[in-house]
């Protein structure tokens, strides 16, 4: 995929999300790091776009609105797993007593316990 730049280079919206989703899953660094360089030039343009660039920019976002609803999950997912993956850690280094309040306190999203 090319960089954002020139419009003719504009990479579609979805096709962003997507990339950034099979990224996040594969837990490629080098390519998410690229991607978030490419959604920082393409808001950076925005500032400055004119209403043909902003009417495209916005039909391509009504197209990824599933791609961006499941990137959002995915991001959810990993937060929690790197929240589970610290935890562990705490506990295997014997920074955290098992039972101690931020074990206690941790509950899966959604679930009605720990949502203080």
């Amino acid at each position: 995929m090319q960089q954002y730049g020139a419009r003719r280079e504009m990479p579609e919206l979805k096709q962003l999300v997507t990339e950034a989703s099979r990224a996040l899953a594969r837990l490629d660094a080098s390519r998410l790091e690229e991607l978030a360089l490419s959604c920082q030039a393409l808001n950076r343009d925005l500032a400055v776009a004119g209403e043909e660039d902003r009417v495209e920019l916005a039909r391509q976002a009504r197209d990824a609105a599933g791609e961006m609803a499941a990137f959002a999950k995915v991001l959810d997912m990993t937060r929690g797993n790197l929240n589970v993956m610290f935890r562990l850690q705490q506990l295997l280094s014997g920074r955290l007593e098992y039972g101690e309040s931020p074990a206690r306190e941790w509950a899966p999203p959604g679930s009605g316990h720990g949502d203080n």
